[in-house]
């Protein structure tokens, strides 16, 4: 398939039926659309006045301060295998290396469970028969991130990783090289060699001081070797919290559509940024989308994860004639849909209020650092809830600066090298969307143990 996109052959656009008309036809139930008509302009009424409640900066109180005890969840954070083989001691690890939230979901979203589960009958579902599931993404892009996209060039995907696998397997070769900007994350190197047996190829960014930029000289030497078929951009930037501008974004694109490169986008954190930066989206910063996938979705911004929901967006007709044929239309579960819905349309005053959370939890561990660690080296993130630590100027080893962190400190953290096998010895990657108190308590025996 990867040779079928190089040459463009067209594919046959997939027929496709309108949800109302699919809706009435297999339930013969008028009654039920208009149902679902009335909950979509009663969502749309709620998202509405959350913008505005978020624009003026109003918002409810939500308790981000909560030590929710997460153990007996099935939580791959809190009941890890390093935690079940005995690295924690007395209960008393603080697991900070799983991007995902110590917090409780927003209220909209825990209703919409709550509805989902109290009907009792969880059987196949299709987001075709919910016309707000669509028109919920195609609004929050609008709404958030300035970026028009299409229904029909949207589709489900039960994660980011598993929406990118599927891209690459489509139309690179086995043994065709797929392009990262190294420090990336860890799970990206996994999926090109492990899964797919496709070539690694590391472009590393250039690091001031923490704040890292692409070397584009370097880059486009990877994009010009005509096997290296496929990018793949973390955007923002995980571990190390870069929110792309728009003029680095259109450059990257452009350089991979000289080159006839697939660019894929994972913009699955874009809706976690500090304040005063602004995600821009692949589509927004450049008109050509004839080689450009866009991933992203509810399940980091959100805090949800185990549901299992994000999207694929395809404008151009022939790559998503291709996508879609071999991906198949996925099915979310109830609760997916739902939450997609929830999210969406009712939470945006919640993600508004945990974002200026999470820029104090940032500001709280940076402000540490410089008084407790200062030869830590760290940068501020634009985006995401990571902290990039260079340990360094410590003049330790990888494993010493592991042995005090994990062992002695009792904390976890997410070794460097899983996010750069070359560059990244002696850096720590560490999420900070936790409650403060828990945050400060893992700073302190990390300090501890340091002095």
């Amino acid at each position: 398939m990867g040779v079928a996109y190089r040459q463009r052959h067209r594919a046959k656009p997939l027929c496709r039926v309108s949800s109302r008309n699919s809706v009435v036809a297999r339930t013969g139930n008028a009654e039920r659309l208009d149902r679902r008509r009335g909950n979509a302009r009663k969502y749309a009424v709620q998202g509405a006045a959350a913008l505005k409640s978020a624009r003026q900066g109003v918002f409810m109180h939500y308790d981000f301060d909560a030590v929710i005890d997460r153990r007996g969840t099935y939580s791959s954070k809190w009941e890890s295998a390093a935690l079940r083989r005995g690295a924690g001691r007395n209960g008393e690890t603080i697991p900070m290396m799983v991007a995902d939230m110590d917090f409780a979901c927003a209220p909209a979203l825990q209703a919409a469970m709550h509805r989902v589960a109290d009907h009792g009958i969880y059987g196949y579902t299709s987001y075709a028969a919910e016309p707000r599931y669509l028109g919920s993404i195609a609004d929050w892009y609008r709404r958030r991130h300035r970026t028009e996209i299409r229904e029909e060039w949207v589709a489900y995907s039960d994660g980011s990783i598993s929406a990118i696998l599927s891209a690459l397997h489509m139309f690179t070769n086995t043994g065709d090289g797929v392009i990262i900007l190294r420090p990336v994350y860890g799970r990206f190197t996994g999926i090109i060699q492990d899964n797919l047996y496709r070539k690694v190829v590391s472009s590393h960014l250039l690091n001031d001081g923490g704040y890292y930029t692409v070397d584009w000289d370097d880059f486009e030497r990877k994009c010009a070797v005509p096997t290296n078929r496929a990018f793949v951009l973390a955007s923002p930037a995980n571990p190390v919290g870069r929110v792309w501008s728009e003029g680095e974004l259109r450059r990257l694109a452009e350089i991979c559509r000289k080159h006839r490169v697939l660019f894929v986008s994972d913009e699955i954190h874009s809706d976690i940024v500090r304040e005063g930066a602004e995600h821009r989206t692949i589509l927004s910063a450049t008109d050509d989308w004839s080689n450009v996938i866009l991933v992203g979705g509810i399940t980091k911004s959100f805090n949800v994860a185990g549901l299992r929901c994000a999207n694929v967006v395809i404008p151009d007709d022939t790559l998503r004639g291709i996508f879609t044929k071999e991906f198949g239309r996925r099915m979310p579960s109830p609760f997916s849909i739902a939450a997609v819905i929830a999210a969406y349309d009712e939470s945006e005053e919640w993600l508004g209020a945990l974002n200026r959370y999470l820029d104090g939890n940032v500001d709280f561990a940076l402000g540490f650092l410089r008084k407790r660690l200062p030869q830590v080296q760290v940068w501020r993130p634009e985006g995401t809830y990571m902290l990039w630590l260079d340990f360094r100027a410590y003049g330790l080893s990888d494993a010493e600066i592991h042995h005090r962190i994990y062992v002695d400190a009792n904390v976890l953290l997410q070794d460097g090298l899983i996010h750069d096998s070359d560059q990244g010895e002696c850096f720590q990657r560490m999420c900070v969307a936790l409650p403060r108190s828990v945050l400060e308590q893992a700073l302190l025996r990390i300090a501890a143990v340091f002095a």
